[in-house]
């Protein structure tokens, strides 16, 4: 990999990043000088109305970049506009920092609240999730507001780090009162109860992570983890090559979004996924 180039498929692309609202229905492959990048966005199955999603990866500097992933509100109006309009702004904001050496962390707290500000004054009753991940050398802080999920898994297929969601069913599980089978088929699984285009709207900031070598970082909305369980994506993409494993998560989300079953999640949504992981180190000759 070039130090200082990214590039999607082998073609450069500068620090506006890249983002596939439009979608990106097969996985597309990005690589950044701290990393490898898997990129997954598709409407639901037989969906005749846009997608509703929006993601972006946006390169900071040679050892920086953020990760955001949006999923616009579909009971509400103007979904499609508010998760695009939550993602210009941080990616704006984080732009306006690298250029005035402000931390990235700063950055993006501002990019969240002008997001807010942005979808309020749609004054339309739109809303969206965001979720995005400050990717610093080796290590990576999450931010997120909604239940779209920020999940580091090891190789070994260790959860080192996992999002609560901002819904009831979500504060249920980490409360320990549902269990993943439950909270995946409960009746309120679609719920939010935080998120930007809100007066209450409030970031949740994580921990600094610090990234293994084979770690995999997840940043998805809840196409992804309404249809597939945490353990079931864990397995698909903790080892081989990143493209492939986002191609065997987005298989699977999507089969399981069409083949509706008593035993098993199906909830047809549209579905956006970013993966990533640090580059390996070179082995001496």
């Amino acid at each position: 990999m070039s130090r200082g180039v990214s590039t999607i498929d082998g073609t450069p692309f500068g620090s506006d990043g890249f983002r596939p609202c439009e979608g990106a229905e097969t996985p597309q492959s990005l690589s950044l000088p701290i990393g490898t990048v898997a990129v997954f966005s598709a409407r639901a199955p037989e969906k005749t109305t846009p997608n509703e999603d929006c993601a972006a990866v946006i390169p900071v500097q040679d050892e920086a970049a953020v990760l955001v992933v949006a999923d616009g509100m579909g009971g509400q109006p103007g979904g499609r506009q508010a998760s695009r309009l939550a993602v210009d702004a941080l990616a704006r904001s984080v732009r306006q920092a690298a250029v005035a050496g402000m931390p990235l962390r700063d950055a993006i707290l501002d990019g969240f609240e002008n997001a807010n500000r942005a979808v309020s004054s749609l004054a339309i009753g739109a809303a969206t999730t965001l979720a995005a991940v400050e990717l610093n050398h080796d290590h990576a802080r999450p931010y997120h507001v909604g239940d779209s999920m920020i999940l580091l898994v090891g190789q070994r297929g260790r959860i080192k780090h996992r999002t609560v969601s901002h819904s009831p069913v979500g504060y249920a599980m980490a409360a320990g009162m549902l269990d993943a089978e439950e909270a995946m088929l409960h009746d309120e699984r679609h719920l939010v109860s935080n998120m930007i285009g809100s007066p209450t709207m409030h970031i949740e900031v994580g921990p600094t992570l610090t990234l293994a070598r084979y770690d995999t970082l997840v940043v998805a909305s809840d196409g992804l983890f309404d249809n597939l369980f945490v353990d079931e994506v864990v397995d698909l993409v903790r080892k081989g090559p990143l493209t492939k494993a986002a191609k065997r998560l987005s298989e699977a989300a999507l089969r399981r979004m069409t083949s509706a079953s008593n035993e098993q999640p199906s909830k047809p949504d549209d579905l956006t996924f970013i993966l990533f992981r640090r580059p390996r180190l070179a082995r001496n000759r």
